[in-house]
């Protein structure tokens, strides 16, 4: 019995381009299609308000349905000119599908194929959207692009959602690895391959020409590039109507994080919320904290030191700053210096049973000191 190929495995096909053949598949999805709890549709439909949010650039931004989702699998985690990019998927909206195209290696001299054929897609697209791709994909592409003699489109607007998923799970996931957030958010993908043997992979089907475990690298890749999409929508749709999700208190927190220092109103809204639903300590310590912040820059000095009381009642372990806060306050502000004082030595004893630094305790006895010598008779 003849064995199969890797194109007919991957229901792949050979296209041409300007340097010759790449090996290309197609896979399409409706918008309806969920990725887990995730669907695809809300991606379709991000307002430019969230992206200029989470892509931290001013308008303009693109349209969501102009945005490229991009996905690489590569030789290894160095980069340099020696690390290859084998395996790109492109996810893309066209009408009412998701359509995931892959581009694959099958020698290394087929490297100038690929990267012409991702030239001419990423030419009809206004920008990208990646995970981690600042700090990997695209400064990869690029020594590849230019390693190949094309030019990487410059001023290509960038999505990196690595950045808006440290904001909402860094704090409680133990990493922010883009399948860690994908478990989290309901996704389980079955016997997926692992992405640290990727690379091994695909130098065994190198060195025997036999397909093997390729079309489960493939199958990784594409629900990569799925996750992208879903992902992006499912952080769309938590800043811009949070009450259609489940969300819990630190993501609550989360959300407030990514509006903080754009929207305060709405990041303190966020920071009650998440309150309200019962943030445990330290993280609860923390948002009293930034509420404190908030009612201070507002001069709701009622507001903020309660806030900052609420702290000192909490739990989340020594932290000097609501004691300084509220020490300032009644030293400046109500300019009783007895209360600043007792708070300060208070704050001393907590700080030494805590076993703080030096630096902490020697700010806390020169705010002493000098509060010492406001209260002598005479002054």
């Amino acid at each position: 019995m003849r064995s199969r190929s890797l194109e007919e495995l991957v229901g792949g096909c050979l296209e041409e381009t300007q340097s010759g053949p790449i090996l290309v598949v197609r896979r399409e999805f409706p918008l309806e299609h969920t990725h887990g709890a995730l669907m695809l549709e809300s991606a379709a439909e991000i307002p430019s308000w969230a992206l200029e949010l989470l892509g931290r650039s001013p308008a303009p931004v693109p349209d969501p349905r102009r945005l490229l989702y991009l996905d690489t699998e590569t030789t290894g985690l160095a980069g340099g000119t020696g690390t290859y990019v084998f395996l790109v998927g492109a996810g893309l909206f066209e009408g009412d599908s998701f359509v995931v195209t892959q581009y694959f290696l099958r020698d290394l001299d087929e490297e100038p194929a690929l990267i012409a054929a991702l030239s001419r897609l990423i030419s009809r697209f206004e920008g990208v959207v990646t995970y981690n791709g600042r700090g990997f994909d695209l400064p990869l592409l690029e020594t590849r692009f230019i390693l190949t003699r094309h030019r990487w489109p410059a001023g290509l607007w960038h999505l990196d959602l690595l950045w808006p998923a440290r904001r909402l799970w860094g704090g409680h996931l133990p990493d922010c690895r883009l399948g860690t957030v994908e478990r989290h958010l309901g996704l389980c993908r079955g016997e997926d391959v692992p992405g640290s043997l990727i690379p091994s992979l695909y130098f065994d089907y190198l060195r025997r020409r036999y397909p093997g475990d390729m079309p489960k690298v493939f199958a990784h890749n594409r629900a990569d590039v799925l996750a992208l999409a879903a992902l992006a929508g499912w952080v769309s749709l938590a800043l811009s109507d949070p009450e259609r999700l489940d969300l819990s208190p630190e993501e609550h927190v989360g959300l407030g994080r990514l509006w903080e220092g754009v929207e305060r109103e709405r990041s303190a809204a966020c920071y009650r919320a998440a309150l309200e639903l019962g943030l445990r300590s330290p993280a609860r310590e923390h948002v009293l904290l930034r509420l404190g912040y908030h009612e201070k820059r507002r001069s709701r000095w009622e507001e903020a030191c309660a806030h900052w009381e609420a702290c000192l009642a909490g739990s989340g372990g020594f932290d000097p700053r609501p004691w300084e806060e509220l020490a300032k306050f009644h030293e400046h502000r109500a300019r009783n210096f007895s209360v600043a004082h007792r708070l300060v030595a208070a704050a001393i004893g907590e700080a030494e049973a805590a076993g703080a630094g030096s630096g902490i305790l020697e700010r806390l006895r020169c705010r002493e000191d000098r509060l010492t010598r406001r209260l002598r008779p005479g002054r």
